[in-house]
């Protein structure tokens, strides 16, 4: 159990050979353990540091280490608190995108010179929008792509853009929803990206369509269900910045093509989408309105809310999620 909390496994290890041994030095738990009296000292100092050793202030390792039981409540008030602090953080980033949002649905023509934001209404005025943004592009272009499938049309016309992009030496970095490990199409293609010399990672859930091009210009889709009806173009530099800084979590936090990385190298360890899925359930979110932000049927999100039922012994929503927090799973940083 603790070593599904905060203790590495090495951590965990010194912890439960001090607890047998209480009288045991770090040489003598280096012997018993393996390892290297540095790897016990880390270990140690890092008990002391999270008070599961006490009396160890200057020494940790003359620390006695406290009960079980006593250590298991210390570490999930920590996640808890830290769990706290996490959804603080997202809901000031919510607030900054909404007052985004307000920004983009308050300009109009008139005022795009005082705000940095100018409304394209129309498939027509954003394609020429795109258009202009490549030709002026000179070293950067950062894409969120909330699509699940592509059509044949969208990625013959994108192939010369992107392949000019790469040949010219701009850096290309895509991030596409999970779902298009599913679609051969879209899967294909994004590989292809790849193959050129584009960047492309996945993630189970995008907020909504976005362009970056060298780190000043941003177009932003107004209405996330609806790309094709308007966009923004933005250019105040704060909010570009704050796109940047989106897209830049996103990045870290996206997966490389090939194989996902396996999630049941722990065996109680939740899959990408269960987790995706766990979230949004948490926010409160539809099963429509899940399906769309992770690209899939809403028969996909009824079968996974089914399986997290029941992996959590669970009757109900509500209850899935109170047993989803004790066990830490969304203490874990958004996907």
């Amino acid at each position: 159990m603790l070593e599904r909390l905060e203790l590495d496994e090495v951590t965990a290890s010194v912890y439960r050979c001090k607890l047998a041994n209480p009288q045991d030095g770090v040489q003598e738990l280096a012997q018993r353990l393996g390892l290297s009296a540095d790897e016990v000292r880390r270990s140690l100092a890092l008990l002391s540091e999270m008070a599961l050793l006490r009396g160890g202030d200057t020494d940790p390792e003359h620390g006695r280490p406290i009960d079980p039981r006593l250590a298991l409540q210390l570490l999930h008030a920590r996640q808890q608190a830290e769990l706290a602090a996490q959804q603080q953080r997202m809901e000031a980033t919510r607030a900054a995108v909404v007052e985004l949002m307000a920004e983009i649905a308050d300009s109009s023509p008139h005022d795009s010179g005082k705000s940095g934001v100018r409304y394209l209404e129309g498939i027509d005025a954003i394609r020429d929008q795109i258009e202009l943004l490549s030709a002026g592009t000179r070293s950067e272009v950062l894409c969120l792509a909330p699509d699940s499938s592509m059509s044949e049309a969208s990625i013959e016309a994108a192939r010369p853009l992107n392949l000019r992009n790469v040949e010219q030496g701009i850096v290309m970095r895509t991030i596409y929803l999970d779902s298009i490990r599913h679609d051969n199409r879209a899967w294909e293609y994004a590989n292809w990206l790849e193959g050129v010399g584009a960047h492309v990672r996945t993630r189970p859930v995008l907020p909504n369509r976005l362009t970056i091009v060298d780190r000043h210009s941003a177009l932003v889709a107004v209405d996330a269900r609806n790309t094709a009806a308007a966009a923004a173009l933005v250019t105040s530099p704060g909010l570009t910045s704050l796109l940047v800084t989106l897209f830049e979590h996103m990045w870290e936090t996206a997966t490389p093509l090939g194989p996902t990385a396996s999630a049941a190298c722990e065996p109680d360890a939740l899959t990408r989408q269960q987790l995706a899925v766990l979230r949004l359930m948490a926010e409160g979110r539809t099963d429509e309105s899940i399906a769309h932000s992770l690209g899939v049927s809403t028969r996909t999100v009824g079968r996974v809310i089914t399986g997290l039922l029941t992996r959590l012994g669970a009757k109900s929503r509500f209850q899935a999620g109170m047993r989803a927090v004790q066990s830490g799973y969304l203490s874990q940083p958004p996907l």
